[in-house]
C-alpha cells in the first residue's frame, strides 16, 4: 500500500517538497466550485444556501426550533456528558493561561503610548460533524477573550441535530445556531450572518472557503485542514502504537497524510506489513485505505540531522516523536502545530481532553502560523496621545522624514500642529 522512501541530501529533501507540493496544488481543483457557491450566497443570501443545503446535504432546515435544540440533548447519556465536562475544564484551565497582556508607558516627553487587546465582536464557529470536541476547542477560547456573540454553523447527521455539539453549545452559552455545512456555511457566516471572523476546521472544500472569504471576514492565521500526523518511531518504539497513530489520522478523510520517519529500515518494514491487518475491522477502513495510498508516507532517515530537516519541511499538523530519547530532536524542530513527546503521548488524545487546542495549521502552514489560540480573538489597538513637547520634539524629526519621502502633505499636517502650540 505504501513504499518506503528515502530523502537523504538537498536532492532528496528538494524531491520530498515536490511531493509535498503536489498533494497541496491537488486541491486547487476544488476552488471554482467553491467560489460559484460563495458568490451565489453574497448575492442571493438565504435562496442560495437553502439551494445548496438541499443539493449537497437533502436539508432544507436551515435553523433549528428551539424545541429541537431541547429534545436533541435528551437522548445524549449521561457518560458522554461526563466526558464532554470533563474536556471543558481542561480546555478552560490550559487556555486561560494564555493570558493577554496590555502595555502601557509614557515616556520623558509626556507622550502616552498604549497597546491594547480589543475583543473581537462577533465570531462564526464551524464544526464539521457531530464532534463536540472541535466546538469547545474553538468557543473556550473566544469565551476566554470577551467575545459576545459566537454563531454556530453544525451540519445535521441524517436530518437530525448533533446530540453532544448541542450539549457542549448550551454550555457555552451559545444560542445562534445553524444547521448547514461545507462551502455554503461558511458562506452563510461571511454574507448572511455577517460574523467578523471564522473558526473551525474543515475538508478542503470549507479550507478554500475560509480563504476565498477572507477579507470580507477574518479567519485563522493557518490552513486548517485537511489532517496530517508525522510520526518518528526507532526500533525500541512499539510497532503497535506508531501504526495506531497513522491509522488514526487516515481515517479523518481520504485527504489526510500520514508519515513515518524511522532510521530503522526494520521499524518501517513492520508496519508496511502491519498496516492491512490493523485497516481489517476499522469501520472508516476505506476512507483510511485511500488516504494511505494517496498521500502515505514511509520515510527511511539517513541520520538524525536528515529526521530533523525532513520534519521541518514537512511542518505538519501533528508530530508525535515516538522514541525515549526524543530531547536530542526537541531544540531543532521548529514546524509542527504540535509535537506530543514521548511513548505515552498518542496525538489522539490531544483532539479531545488533554487541555491543548487542536484546531493546528496544515499543508506546511505550521512553517509561519500557529494553533488557534485565545489571542486569534483580540484585536490589537494602538493608541497615541502626545503632548505639546512631544509633538514639538518628535514632529521636527517626522518632518525631516516625511519631506525625504516627498509627502509634503505628512509634514503639513506635523507642522500645523507645532505652529498651533
Amino acid at each position: 500500500m505504501i513504499k518506503i522512501n528515502k530523502f537523504n541530501g538537498s536532492k532528496g529533501l528538494k524531491r520530498l517538497d515536490q511531493i509535498l507540493d503536489k498533494r497541496r496544488l491537488s486541491q486547487n481543483h476544488k476552488v471554482n466550485v467553491v467560489s460559484k457557491i460563495l458568490k451565489d450566497i453574497k448575492k442571493n443570501k438565504y435562496k442560495a444556501l437553502i439551494k445548496y443545503e438541499k443539493k449537497f446535504s437533502n436539508n432544507n432546515q436551515i435553523k433549528p426550533s428551539r424545541k429541537e435544540v431541547i429534545k436533541s440533548t435528551r437522548s445524549l447519556s449521561p457518560k458522554i456528558k461526563k466526558a464532554i465536562d470533563f474536556a471543558y475544564n481542561r480546555i478552560l484551565k490550559y487556555h486561560s493561561l494564555q493570558k493577554i497582556k496590555n502595555i502601557s508607558y509614557k515616556d520623558k516627553l509626556k507622550n502616552n503610548l498604549q497597546y491594547k487587546s480589543v475583543p473581537i465582536n462577533k465570531v462564526g464557529i464551524y464544526v464539521p460533524a457531530n464532534l463536540p470536541s472541535t466546538l469547545l476547542m474553538n468557543a473556550i477560547p473566544a469565551r476566554i477573550a470577551g467575545v459576545k456573540k459566537i454563531i454556530l454553523a453544525n451540519p445535521r447527521l441524517n436530518k437530525k441535530l448533533n446530540p453532544a455539539v448541542i450539549y457542549a453549545a448550551k454550555k457555552l452559552g451559545i444560542k445562534e445556531i445553524y444547521s448547514i455545512g461545507g462551502a455554503q456555511a461558511i458562506g452563510s457566516l461571511a454574507y448572511i450572518q455577517k460574523v467578523d471572523k471564522i473558526v473551525g476546521p474543515g475538508n478542503i472544500y470549507v479550507a478554500k472557503a475560509k480563504k476565498e472569504v477572507f477579507g470580507d471576514v477574518g479567519i485563522e492565521g493557518m490552513v486548517a485542514g485537511p489532517s496530517e500526523i508525522t510520526v518518528i518511531a526507532n526500533n525500541k518504539s512499539e510497532i503497535k502504537s506508531v501504526i495506531t497513530s497513522l491509522i488514526g489520522q487516515a481515517e479523518h478523510d481520504a485527504n489526510s497524510q500520514s508519515i513515518i520517519i524511522s532510521k530503522d529500515l526494520s521499524v518501517l518494514r513492520k508496519v508496511k506489513k502491519a498496516i492491512k491487518a490493523n485497516l481489517e475491522n476499522l469501520p472508516r477502513k476505506k476512507i483510511a485505505e485511500k488516504s494511505l495510498k494517496t498521500n502515505g508516507l514511509l520515510i527511511h532517515a539517513s541520520n538524525d540531522k536528515n529526521i530533523v530537516d525532513l520534519v521541518n519541511l514537512i511542518a505538519p499538523e501533528h508530530l508525535e516523536i515516538n522514541v525515549s530519547n526524543y530531547k536530542k530532536y526537541l531544540s531543532k524542530i521548529v514546524n509542527a502545530g504540535s509535537i506530543c513527546i514521548g511513548k505515552f503521548s498518542a496525538m489522539a488524545v490531544t483532539d479531545y481532553n488533554v487541555g491543548t487546542n487542536h484546531v493546528l495549521p496544515t499543508m506546511g502552514s505550521a512553517r509561519f502560523s500557529s494553533g488557534l489560540n485565545v489571542s486569534d480573538f483580540y484585536k490589537k489597538i494602538s493608541y497615541i496621545n502626545l503632548s505639546k513637547k512631544g509633538i514639538e520634539e518628535i514632529g521636527k524629526q517626522a518632518i525631516t522624514l516625511a519631506e525625504y519621502e516627498n509627502l509634503e502633505g505628512h509634514a503639513l499636517s506635523i507642522k500645523s500642529r507645532i505652529r498651533s502650540n
